[in-house]
């Protein structure tokens, strides 16, 4: 039968029906024939009968579609990620009832997941806030719509500032499923390797950048070669040192009290002694030139730098430019920097020393500028053993450069400009990582993308 086949609620229910509205017509004429009312009279209630009929079939088929519909909104409400709407289910009881309740507890469970979720989607993008590494997320749309503190290495400026910008506008683009700087920022951005991801959040495709620093990779492994060097060297120059400082020691004590020696012999022998005690010294500085430092950061006034800088140099004249009061890391440390470099100002015959001091977003940066003869050559400054000064040891700045990378910071140094084809001064620029305050971090109620 046709019933039988329906492939749809509403079809079986129609045929089921519509099979009582026969036998009630049958009976119906049954009775006008047993009254013998007239022909239009019965005609009249057989009519009205029908019509009882289809008005009872549609009352009931409405009173279960709509339990369906209300479920429907129900299942609407979830697919648009909103568990907090719940449909009145139709019957409380029975069938229906029970499936109102599974759809209850099915948008109870989602919203317990889609909290966690959420909750952990926070704690990622503030964990990638406070990287230093720069991290880009585009949309399917191709529009920026996250980045972290660290973008302010990239463009110099907030993200914010660039919110909804295409990679184009970023310098981007994608080329044999890499992505890469444009020719015309890749000469300002060489250091920068670009590693990338694809992820779905709220059913959208979102690509991830993370752009990794080269020039610091380069600068660790240099940095462990150097220190395998100087550790061959402290090795051997120690074993050679020792019998030679201890032989020229013995010596000069049987000197000291035999007359048979004459006083160069002597003078000789301190001299190997003295000598090799310098080497031993200087072996050990070198030694000590990579190592960890106990870094321990907290707050200081500009001034607590500066003031030792004006005592210790009183024949400089030193200003300092300040737009910041206090900034964030290790006192001793730093000041330690600063007092080799206005030493190097000093003996590059500096009369003038300016200490700059400002914040740019999460970073600090401090600039020694001076009106010495600047540098001949600033391709190897950082570089172990080289120096250009006469009595050099090719130390300082290193120290300087391991202090600054402990502090997760960076250090350059450049010449100003030339006068007369000769270099005026030396700007020293050092970066530093600044303290984040409340109001940089992601809260729970921001929106990320």
């Amino acid at each position: 039968m046709v019933w039988s086949q329906s492939n749809s609620l509403e079809r079986y229910l129609s045929w089921r029906l519509s099979l009582l509205i026969l036998p009630i017509l049958l009976i119906g004429a049954w009775l006008c024939y047993h009254f013998a009312l007239p022909l239009w009279l019965a005609i009249s209630a057989e009519l009205i009968l029908l019509l009882l009929c289809l008005n009872f079939i549609n009352t009931i088929k409405n009173k279960i579609f709509k339990a369906f519909e209300r479920a429907n909104l129900h299942l609407e409400a979830i697919n648009q990620e909103d568990f907090h709407q719940y449909a009145k289910a139709a019957f409380k009881q029975g069938k229906v009832g029970e499936f109102h309740q599974q759809l209850n507890l099915l948008s109870t469970n989602l919203q317990q997941q889609k909290s966690r979720y959420d909750q952990h989607i926070f704690l990622v993008y503030q964990l990638t806030s406070q990287l230093d590494t720069p991290v880009l997320v585009f949309n399917e749309k191709q529009q920026l719509s996250f980045a972290n503190q660290a973008f302010y290495q990239l463009y110099k400026q907030p993200w914010q500032h660039y919110r909804h910008s295409s990679p184009a506008r970023l310098g981007l683009t994608k080329a044999n499923q890499q992505w890469q700087f444009t020719k015309h920022e890749h000469e300002q951005n060489q250091q920068w390797q670009i590693r990338h991801s694809e992820f779905i959040d709220n059913g959208e495709s979102h690509q991830l950048l993370i752009f990794i620093d080269i020039a610091s990779a380069i600068r660790s492994s240099q940095l462990q070669a150097w220190q395998q060097i100087i550790r061959v060297l402290s090795h051997e120059i120690r074993n050679s040192l020792a019998p030679v400082s201890s032989l020229a020691e013995t010596l000069a004590a049987k000197c000291n009290t035999n007359s048979t020696y004459s006083e160069r012999d002597k003078t000789a022998l301190m001299v190997i002694t003295e000598r090799c005690q310098h080497l031993q010294s200087f072996v050990e500085r070198y030694a000590n030139l990579s190592k960890s430092f106990n870094v321990n950061r907290q707050w200081m006034t500009v001034s607590q730098l500066t003031q030792p800088l004006i005592a210790l140099y009183p024949e400089l004249n030193i200003t300092v430019n300040s737009t910041i009061e206090k900034l964030w890391a290790d006192q001793s440390l730093l000041t330690q920097v600063l007092i080799n470099l206005v030493k190097n100002s000093q003996e590059a015959e500096a009369k003038q020393v300016t200490l700059d001091f400002s914040q740019q977003q999460s970073t600090y940066l401090l600039k020694v500028i001076d009106n010495g003869h600047g540098f001949s050559n600033l391709d190897n400054l950082f570089v172990p053993l080289y120096s250009t000064k006469e009595q050099g040891q090719g130390i300082g700045l290193n120290f300087c450069r391991n202090i600054i990378e402990q502090h997760q910071g960076k250090i350059s140094l450049s010449n100003n400009q030339t006068v007369d084809n000769q270099a005026h001064g030396v700007t020293v620029t050092i970066k530093l990582p600044a303290k984040l305050s409340q109001q940089h971090r992601p809260t729970k109620n921001s929106k990320i993308l």
